[in-house]
């Protein structure tokens, strides 16, 4: 049997632990879904309790080189880390709900869920990959619109027609809303702006101490970067064309003066310094030659110079005695 290390959430341990107590969907079994940036195939774990539903995703940490855990006196021969981490259920609704949008940039019709999520299945099914272990399964897709966090996240990305004079009493219709979405996706970016993520990451400290907006005087361009982190933050988990919508919500554009006005500086002192170095070998190399060819130059002594030059003089007077007067 393989066995594997992983970080779990607390709930989806106490399942583990205590079956009786706690319901899982599908007996916990993962669940393949598009990627929510990328739409790739991708595992999610859905868990359903009497209080409510989760979906986490599976992330793998697999190190360059082989490695191995050691537990007490056991080595695990597979070195990778698998964590499950909760990620919000809007994120993964929006490549079902774009699959079956106009691609011209047009709202497209009002359509039921079951509609929705059919057709979805269907595209998601064809594009998705010929190996069969990598597929998106319409019975996945069921498994996620089935749970209550799916059908309480829909409304934050989608508009919504309710029963009236021309729909039937107990139809509901949907439509994806990218404006809807980029609203929800702006109060994210205030939540993790008042949650102080960016302070508590010395990787993200250090990256806007190395622009200098933690220098006097540039507290609005600190306030702006930290804006624009979080939206990088957030980007992870939604398409590039929406990442670009979000970020063209915000005024970055004294931000992004500074940070070309800095870049541009950068890149003129990497190339003095680049010119600097050629010129230095160009000069050791000079002087290199100019020694080498000094060498070759130099007129070769005759024997009797050499026999000379070995001789002991020690005791031997020097010629200049020779002219000395005498007292």
């Amino acid at each position: 049997m393989t066995i594997q290390i992983g970080i779990l959430p607390d709930d989806i341990i106490h399942t583990i632990l205590d079956g009786n107590t706690v319901q899982r969907v599908n007996n916990g079994s993962f669940i393949r879904l598009p990627h929510p940036r990328t739409g790739l195939s991708a595992l999610f774990l859905p868990h359903q309790t009497p209080s409510g539903s989760t979906i986490s995703e599976l992330q793998v940490v697999e190190p360059i080189n082989s490695r191995s855990w050691f537990i007490g006196n056991e080595i695990i021969a597979d070195g990778r880390l698998l964590m499950i981490m909760p990620v919000d259920p809007a994120f993964l609704l929006v490549p079902i709900l774009r699959s079956v949008s106009p691609r011209n940039g047009t709202p497209g019709q009002f359509r039921t869920l079951d509609d929705i999520f059919e057709e979805a299945a269907m595209k998601l099914d064809q594009s998705s990959s010929k190996d069969s272990t990598e597929a998106i399964l319409t019975k996945d897709l069921a498994t996620f619109a089935s749970l209550d966090c799916c059908k309480d996240s829909l409304t934050r990305l989608v508009d919504i027609r309710l029963p009236s004079s021309d729909l039937p009493s107990d139809i509901i219709v949907y439509r994806f809303s990218s404006t809807k979405f980029i609203e929800y996706l702006k109060l994210k970016v205030e939540n993790l702006l008042k949650a102080d993520v960016i302070e508590g990451s010395k990787t993200l400290m250090r990256s806007l101490a190395k622009d200098g907006l933690m220098e006097d005087g540039n507290e609005d361009l600190l306030q702006a970067g930290r804006l624009k982190i979080a939206c990088d933050l957030i980007a992870q988990y939604i398409p590039s064309d929406l990442h670009t919508l979000l970020s063209a919500s915000y005024d970055f554009a004294e931000l992004d003066v500074y940070l070309e006005k800095l870049e541009e500086e950068r890149r003129l002192k990497a190339q003095e310094a680049s010119a600097n170095t050629r010129s230095r070998k160009k000069v050791v190399k000079k002087e290199d030659s100019k020694e080498k060819a000094d060498k070759r130059k130099a007129p070769k002594q005759s024997q009797g110079v050499e026999k000379l030059k070995k001789a002991n003089i020690n005791g031997m007077a020097k010629l200049s005695t020779f002219f000395t007067k005498k007292l």
